[in-house]
């Protein structure tokens, strides 16, 4: 009894190493991002990320998932609809967004996600927000805004939406709904379950990567494409998507969109010391609001 409870007090200690490290995986995968424009097209970035994860992840998670596929058969279309949405929609909107609106407006509203993400926790699972946890709420997303407008976030009150902010948003709702759909995902193992998912999420890239041929705006990678492909798959792919499996299942939903505020931030940080862009103020400050509302929220808001 003694060491179970040891095991559970620890539970969340480990989930916001591994929810702190997909935050600066997918922090990385802004910089990444960055450099692919010109290098390989949306689509045939988003085909080649899930297929290469795919064949990684069958060729040592193979044997789990021939052994789990009876339960993968009984919900297969709950997990090809996360994968279609939370994988291959979210990125497709994404890279769709970064081609027609501006770095800032995409930091912004890539931030208003732990939104929709407490949202449908709040409507499918009753989990209450209380005012604590909306205090941290609202001061992780103030830290996005502060980054993402350079210490200026009353312009937020002159921004117009365009294709590209549409975009992002709708990348928004279908990752919070991914996110949310986490809780009660299938009872099978974090590899197995991830494998299934990446097989959907290729199959649903595929239809995608046809109409960007059709339509003459497909380009394969250069040397420096594969490059941030390699990362991509590792670390935003590989890595942060099952840190982000277990670390919702350990603390729920709600919780863990919190840590999501930290990648626009931490993505402006690793601007600064990959990109050499100057350092400023209001980097300091995004990120003291950030990591102070995800303490407010973790330390004295709702464990639910």
């Amino acid at each position: 009894m003694d060491q179970r409870i040891a095991e559970t007090s620890r539970a969340p200690v480990s989930a916001w190493i591994m929810l702190l490290l997909t935050a600066l995986f997918w922090a990385g995968n802004v910089v990444a991002s960055r450099n692919a424009v010109g290098e390989l097209s949306p689509m045939v970035l988003v085909t080649i990320r899930w297929g290469t994860v795919t064949l990684v992840m069958l060729s040592f998670a193979w044997k789990s998932l021939i052994a789990e596929w009876p339960m993968i058969r009984q919900h297969w279309r709950r997990i090809a609809l996360m994968a279609t949405f939370g994988f291959t929609g979210y990125q497709a909107f994404y890279f769709t967004a970064a081609q027609y609106t501006s770095g800032m407006h995409l930091a912004i509203l890539q931030g208003v996600a732990p939104a929709f993400i407490f949202a449908g926790a709040r409507i499918f699972y009753g989990t209450p927000i209380g005012i604590v946890r909306g205090l941290g709420l609202v001061l992780t997303m103030l830290g996005v805004a502060t980054v993402a407008t350079h210490g200026e976030p009353l312009q937020l009150f002159d921004m117009d939406l365009n294709v590209g902010d549409i975009a992002m948003l709708g990348a928004s709702v279908f990752y919070a709904g991914y996110t949310v759909a986490l809780r009660n995902r299938p009872a099978i193992s974090a590899f197995a379950f991830f494998t299934a998912l990446s097989i959907f999420a290729t199959i649903a890239s595929l239809p995608l990567l046809a109409w960007e041929m059709a339509d003459h705006a497909a380009q394969w990678p250069t040397l420096r494409g594969w490059v941030v492909i390699g990362y991509i798959v590792i670390f935003p792919s590989l890595l942060a998507q099952i840190f982000f499996i277990r670390g919702v299942a350990a603390i729920g939903p709600g919780r863990a969109s919190l840590f999501y505020n930290l990648v626009p931030v931490l993505g402006a940080i690793m601007a600064v010391t990959m990109l050499g862009e100057p350092f400023a103020v209001y980097h300091g400050v995004g990120l003291a609001l950030s990591l102070g509302g995800v303490a407010i929220a973790e330390f004295f808001g709702v464990k639910k």
